[in-house]
């Protein structure tokens, strides 16, 4: 399957970014997260707030996170930025939860905790693009409102981007696999993967929707994150689009 290339389309599309087939793993994370900080500096004081969908520019990523029956988010929109960053803001909530504490050397914590997906290649990067890919469609599930004509909607935005049959296939499925939160972490290779997988959660799911919400509370239960890990997560994310 050619899921890397997808997934790196969809999230230069968090980041405001136009995406193209074929593009490689060379993501400029503070540029991405710049650009998004750009568009929504010009968008805001719509009435009811921001429409991710629009502000996505209504690509695969729009149709996933922002079609939600016309959902605004307000400010809360600028956060759907950190998904360009995924894999190095999941790391740096390891790190600061490492504070203070001895550290073992670079080599040993990739093979004890595994890498950023940004830095992986390959099979490897394959594999962790998979559970990202399938943590993000779970997630636009969780408050049961995706149809039939959504589902339609997003699979084909995907096919645009240049999936194979192979991963149109997979698509498919996770709209027809239960949401089954433990089933999902299991997928996860490594802890680093798993908080890949809770912050990409973190990030599309709507935390003032009750459902929602207790989707996010259940995959941290299941990803067994250590204490604190979520809200440290959670840092990351609200940090993240402070840049400028």
């Amino acid at each position: 399957m050619n899921v890397s290339s997808i997934l790196n389309q969809l999230l230069k599309q968090a980041g405001g970014q136009s995406s193209g087939q074929g593009s490689g793993n060379d993501m400029d994370i503070g540029k991405i997260v710049g650009n998004l900080t750009s568009q929504l500096a010009g968008s805001q004081g719509a009435a009811g707030g921001i429409d991710v969908k629009s502000l996505l520019g209504g690509g695969a990523l729009g149709m996933l996170v922002g079609s939600k029956r016309g959902r605004k988010l307000g400010g809360k929109a600028l956060k759907y930025g950190a998904l360009a960053g995924v894999g190095y803001l999941a790391w740096n909530a390891y790190q600061n939860q490492q504070k203070g504490s001895s550290q073992a050397s670079s080599q040993a914590l990739a093979q004890q905790e595994g890498q950023p997906l940004e830095q992986l290649q390959g099979h490897a990067q394959e594999q962790r693009g998979l559970e990202i890919l399938q943590a993000m469609i779970m997630a636009a599930r969780a408050d049961g409102h995706v149809d039939a004509d959504e589902r339609a909607l997003i699979t084909r935005e995907i096919d645009s981007l240049g999936a194979d049959a192979e991963l149109h296939a997979w698509v498919e499925r996770q709209f027809d696999a239960p949401l089954d939160a433990e089933a999902l972490a299991g997928q996860a290779d490594s802890p680093q993967a798993a908080r890949e997988m809770y912050l990409v959660s973190a990030v599309i799911v709507d935390d003032q929707n009750p459902m929602e919400r207790a989707w996010l509370d259940q995959l941290a239960k299941a990803l067994r994150l250590p204490d604190g890990m979520a809200a440290e997560l959670d840092r990351q994310i609200m940090a993240s689009v402070q840049q400028r």
